[in-house]
């Protein structure tokens, strides 16, 4: 009878019995690892690490033991440098591999595809059968999951106030949300009482939400082994968080891991910094909204007081001066003192005129001169009287206008017993601020003046 295997050469099989033919080291070797490799698939197998060491390049060589047995095995640096622990002699491992032989040495051995702890499959299977539980029962719902307020009050913390998760939460909590107050409810993360503590701890901060002033719960720890997440897949944990009267965030592990926990939350975040920067998102939205709304407003500010500004600016330029005033009410005085004297020379002028005009009449009417001149006497007396007459009431509203001027003077007002005082430089000084004991001053009196020093001011 012939035996045949997979992707050995014809020429190195037996074609008949008793044959004779003569192979080289090699050929059986490749023989060999060709026959174990097609009768031996990919499997899982369990044992001790011994023997283990880390080449330069990246390979993982060690020994993997039981009590009766142990075999050579390898791991290839792309597939070590996924593992997500650190294989060390003495722990146990189940290692997913493929028997082969090594056919320089023809040494037996299994080449490592990837390694978990020991017990990691039962933990895996326990998961997956609580999980499809607690999904009939309909604690995954969606709907069942509430909101998160936008600005809570206060956060409650469940974790171990040793983790390093903590920390990363209240330093980005700090940085996003300095204002929000925090209470911490401590409890173990890792172990065999850690999910007692944990579910002791959300009951704690239920109970003391009224008296804390919390509004939502965090429930987080670092990254770890399926073991050492342990705690987050207890079936009780998940019932009290279902039952939470709060809103609860998960931030468990890294992204790629997933609790029991995590699905019954109200909301799961990929990282403890996840969750402390969801929880603080609605605070710092509104930082960033306050920080436009800040520059806003300044602009507006500005803009009106700009406005205002200007609106002064123009006010200012329609302001008159006192001495304007009366420059322009003198000016004014003079143009109508001008048309008065005008107005006097054309009705002087013009009477003139008449007075020629009848001594030429007179002068020619002859008939009766003593008549005609008492006449001519008359009317030159009533045009004397009205001229005289006419200039005194001209005089008088002359008068009457100077009178007015002077009252606008400012040399009118030193006669009411004021002064003018000017510093050195010849400025008017209107008030005590400023002056020094020992400055010069010079007053002016309605008449006269005199220079004094200052003595002490009462400014």
């Amino acid at each position: 009878m012939s035996t045949r295997y997979d992707g050995a050469p014809d020429d190195f099989l037996p074609h008949e019995a008793g044959a004779s033919r003569v192979i080289s080291v090699s050929d059986l070797n490749r023989l060999a690892r060709t026959a174990i490799e097609a009768a031996l698939p990919l499997l899982w197998v369990g044992g001790e690490v011994s023997n283990l060491t880390r080449a330069a390049s990246g390979h993982i060589y060690f020994t993997l033991k039981d009590a009766q047995a142990q075999v050579r095995c390898t791991m290839w640096r792309n597939r070590a440098q996924l593992l997500p622990f650190r294989p060390e002699n003495g722990m146990r491992v189940e290692a997913r591999a493929l028997a082969t032989l090594y056919e320089a040495r023809g040494d037996y051995q299994i080449n490592v595809e990837t390694l978990r702890p020991a017990g990691a499959g039962d933990l895996a299977e326990a998961f997956r059968r609580l999980r499809e539980k607690l999904a009939a029962e309909g604690l995954f719902d969606p709907t069942r999951r509430r909101p998160l307020p936008a600005f809570p009050e206060g956060l409650g913390i469940v974790t171990s106030p040793a983790a390093a998760a903590l920390h990363d939460v209240l330093v980005t909590l700090e940085r996003r949300a300095p204002g929000l107050p925090v209470t911490i409810y401590p409890a173990s993360v890792q172990g065999v009482d850690a999910p007692r503590q944990l579910c002791g701890a959300l009951a704690t901060a239920v109970r003391r939400a009224g008296m804390d002033g919390i509004e939502l719960i965090l429930l987080v720890r670092g990254g770890g082994s399926l073991e050492d997440l342990q705690a987050f897949n207890d079936e009780a944990l998940a019932r009290a968080i279902a039952a939470c009267p709060l809103p609860v965030v998960s931030g468990i592990g890294h992204e790629t891991d997933y609790t029991i926990a995590d699905f019954v939350v109200d909301l799961r975040a990929p990282t403890p910094t996840g969750a402390a920067e969801r929880v603080s998102a609605g605070y710092f939205s509104a930082r960033d909204a306050l920080v436009v709304a800040d520059r806003h407003l300044r602009q507006s500010i500005t803009r009106q007081l700009e406005a205002l500004a200007q609106r002064a600016d123009r006010c200012a330029l329609r302001l008159i001066h006192p001495r304007d005033r009366l420059r322009r009410a003198r000016e004014h005085t003079e143009y109508h003192e001008r048309r008065l004297r005008q107005a006097v020379m054309v009705r002087l002028g013009e009477c003139a005129h008449r007075l020629s005009t009848l001594a030429l009449r007179l002068n020619a009417r002859v008939p009766a001169p003593a008549v005609l001149r008492k006449q001519i006497d008359g009317i030159g007396e009533r045009l004397d009287r009205a001229a005289r007459a006419l200039i005194g009431a001209q005089r008088q509203r002359l008068v009457a206008l100077s009178d007015g001027l002077r009252q606008l003077n400012p040399d009118a007002v030193l006669t009411r017993g004021y002064s003018i005082v000017r510093n050195a430089e010849g400025h008017i000084v209107r008030a005590a601020v400023g002056l020094q004991p020992g400055d010069a001053l010079a007053v002016q009196f309605a008449e006269g003046g005199v220079d004094v020093t200052v003595d002490r001011s009462r400014g």
